[in-house]
């Protein structure tokens, strides 16, 4: 494996880095260990104190960091941009609502357990293993790292090896804003040494953002260890559209939806669910604004979706389309990577689909959506449901009822009602199925990686 910065727009490679060797690594690990001791001993004010300077510093380093983004893994600037002050409202958040979220809870009464005081307490657990993917370079990492800090803990993060100079800028971003050294140590490894890692005593657990296979088998390594694990991994999210839609702002929402992160997102929407009624107004609609979408350079402002972050990347998804052409899809728009360096796939949308198809099944991280009729709610959710994946899912309707029906039966970690689906630091993210289990942010990603200790007094 080579661990380097590959500029995808041009396909050079910018900068090579040495792996860890074994020293490192466990010299790293052990710097993580003692960080978290003394973590575990400073309080919610201290620790609020080092993650507001450490947003300060973030925040004020807005442009470099987001074109180190760009150039490692080939995402438009004004994305880029605002992946880094997403960041930064994060990391504020766990400041701020930290202590709060794992605050003591005392039974009201104490007598029907037999003692004079009985309850709760949230303790950190030490070390977690943080494997994170290329795609949000920055924001995969401080969705685990700001609440695991803020709980106690220290962590170690093996990042993608396409996104080097990110693991490193991470490497130090905590430690600059006042956090012991090793809080938050980076281990240029390779993946077939994660698993050493998990299995080494003084990390306790382990987070994941990544690939089925990678998920299944992290968490194989973590079950044999008996050591927690939160897994989220692929999706194939549904975007369904009803009659009652806006279908002006649906098709916008869409195309946002689809072709974010020049569409490599999980819980992107992939598979366009129409009603007949309103088929064709909307897949001329959604068409027609793909079209428009000015592919290019990513650090030009005026781009709206650059390359694929790897040549692989690009050939996987191509793979896909061609698969579907082959079987009878229709191609409404795109469909043929451009002679060009680089690995740019144009905006593609695909529609008669057929359960034969390796498009249905599997996940297409890239701007290829999939367009399907319905001739109403439950062929809508029969289809929605008929994959593996289950992160997240948005419905376009203006009838509550509907918003009731459809929020009962989608099988998914999430439902957006007339909104696109997005992750907030305020709300419990994570799917079910084979997109994982566990919850990243919220109070409930916070305390997946403490202890909850009960506590009985006579």
């Amino acid at each position: 494996m080579t661990i380097a910065t590959t500029n995808p727009a041009t396909g050079e490679v910018v900068e090579k880095f040495a792996p860890h060797d074994d020293a490192e690594v466990q010299r790293r690990i052990a710097e993580a260990c003692e960080a978290a001791r003394t973590l575990g001993e400073t309080s919610f004010s201290q620790r609020a104190a080092w993650m507001h300077a450490t947003a300060d510093l973030l925040d004020s380093e807005i442009d470099s960091t987001a074109a180190m983004i760009t150039l490692e893994m080939g995402k438009p600037i004004r994305q880029a941009r605002a992946e880094v002050v997403k960041c930064v409202k994060s990391i504020r958040f766990y400041a701020d609502n930290a202590e709060a979220f794992l605050s003591p809870q005392h039974l009201a009464d104490p007598s029907t357990v037999s003692a004079s005081a009985a309850g709760t307490v949230w303790q950190p657990l030490g070390v977690v293993l943080a494997v994170m993917p290329w795609n949000y370079p920055l924001w995969q990492v401080i969705r685990f790292a700001a609440p695991a800090l803020m709980a106690g803990n220290a962590g170690l993060l093996k990042h993608a090896p396409n996104v080097p100079q990110s693991a490193l800028y991470l490497d130090e971003l905590f430690t600059r804003g006042g956090y012991p050294d090793g809080s938050l140590r980076s281990l240029l490894v390779e993946s077939s040494e994660v698993a050493a890692v998990i299995e080494d005593r003084r990390v306790k657990a382990v987070t994941l953002t990544g690939s089925e296979s990678a998920g299944r088998a992290v968490g194989a390594t973590a079950g044999r260890q008996l050591k927690k694990a939160v897994l989220e991994l692929g999706g194939s999210d549904p975007f369904i559209v009803m009659p009652s839609a806006d279908l002006d702002a649906a098709s916008t929402v869409a195309v946002a939806a689809r072709v974010s992160n020049n569409g490599q997102s999980c819980i992107a929407g992939k598979r366009f669910i129409i009603h007949t009624e309103v088929y064709e107004e909307f897949v001329d609609l959604f068409t027609d604004k793909m079209n428009d979408l000015v592919v290019g350079d990513p650090m030009n402002e005026s781009t709206d979706v650059g390359p694929l972050s790897t040549e692989s990347g690009r050939a996987a998804v191509s793979g896909l389309v061609d698969d579907a052409v082959a079987k009878g899809a229709q191609l409404l728009a795109g469909g043929s990577a451009p002679d060009r360096p680089g690995w740019y796939y144009p905006p593609t949308v695909l529609a008669g689909l057929t359960d034969d198809m390796r498009i249905v099944r599997e996940e297409a991280f890239g701007p290829v959506a999939s367009v399907y009729r319905v001739g109403n709610r439950d062929e809508a959710v029969r289809i929605a449901n008929q994959t593996a994946f289950g992160l997240s899912s948005s419905v376009w309707s203006n009838d509550d009822a509907e918003h009731d029906w459809f929020v009962r039966n989608l099988e998914a970690g999430a439902v957006f009602l007339n909104g696109m689906t997005v992750s907030y630091p305020e709300l419990p993210f994570g799917g079910i199925k084979d997109s994982g289990y566990g919850r990243e942010l919220a109070a409930e990603g916070i305390r997946e990686f403490c202890n909850l200790k009960t506590v009985w007094k006579a």
